[in-house]
């Protein structure tokens, strides 16, 4: 058990807090009603266990969360890539809205409910691998004392928070009630593939035994895929 630096936890429940009213307005205020219960079920299975998710790194693990709350990327073309990416997941929350606003075709109940299902589980996926990697920050850089790790899900693939963020982002849309909306959801698994390709050279200069990882985990994002 570790002491959270002071103002850490403030830090942390206001960037949730700007996180819940940022989703809030998105949703509600493209559908222009909160007659919308697709919405309400997912901000529920989203940020539940995200607060929750919170409240466990402040006890167990800040210094995860001080590299967490780092957005801003040391080189320019990962940031590029970074806002790339904020542009085309905006389109995929603010279609679903729309759709309820203006009756564009929607999926069906029991296609959202199974796509929370698998958003839940891919925040899962997205907790287990910060808790087995201390050091998976949001920006791409090596750090002084850093280790490859290679247990849990990074046995499986060497990106597996890419692959739950993949999953995430994928059925969000669904879970929504936009079938429209996935569509700009798949380009950002392409956006992800990229910065996965960038990173790994990062990775592959600067972390050492990564090359060793590499040769013995041999897939990147999906398991006998690639």
């Amino acid at each position: 058990m570790t002491t959270s630096p002071p103002g850490l936890m403030r830090r942390g429940l206001l960037l949730f807090g700007a996180a819940a009213l940022l989703l809030g307005v998105l949703f509600f205020g493209t559908a222009g009603t909160f007659d919308y219960w697709q919405a309400w079920v997912y901000l529920a299975i989203l940020l539940i266990p995200m607060l929750a998710v919170l409240l466990y790194f402040l006890r167990r693990d800040p210094a995860l969360l001080e590299r967490r709350f780092q957005a801003r990327e040391q080189e320019q073309r990962q940031q590029g890539i970074v806002n790339c990416g904020v542009v085309i997941m905006l389109l995929a929350y603010l279609i679903p809205g729309l759709s309820q606003r203006f009756g564009w075709p929607t999926v069906r109940p029991a296609i959202s409910i199974a796509a929370d299902v698998v958003v839940l589980l891919a925040y899962g996926m997205f907790f287990l691998v910060l808790r087995e990697n201390s050091y998976a920050a949001r920006t791409v850089a090596v750090e002084s004392g850093q280790q490859v790790v290679t247990t849990g899900p990074y046995r499986y693939v060497r990106h597996p928070m890419y692959l739950a963020l993949s999953l995430l982002y994928v059925l969000s849309p669904l879970a929504l009630g936009s079938a429209w909306a996935v569509l700009p959801a798949l380009f950002l698994v392409v956006v992800l593939v990229v910065r996965i390709r960038d990173e790994e050279r990062v990775l592959f200069e600067g972390l050492p035994g990564y090359s060793e990882y590499q040769q013995k985990t041999r897939y990147r994002l999906i398991p006998g895929v690639w």
